[in-house]
């Protein structure tokens, strides 16, 4: 598991939140659409993590 590779995929999340809370306020779907999707390639992310983290449990 990489430390830093899933404290990226928190920030990205976090940074697609915002970005959907603020065009959710605003009225911007642009924002809202760019939010929704940050925060889908940061799910993506984190299950890579879990599938490294089962595999190297496996090796071990």
């Amino acid at each position: 598991m990489s430390t830093e590779d899933r404290a990226k995929a928190t920030a990205k999340n976090i940074e697609g939140k915002v970005q959907d809370a603020v065009g959710n306020l605003t009225g911007d779907p642009k924002d809202q659409a760019e939010g929704k999707a940050k925060q889908a390639e940061a799910k993506v992310r984190h299950a890579a993590e879990d599938v490294k983290d089962e595999v190297k449990k496996a090796i071990d």
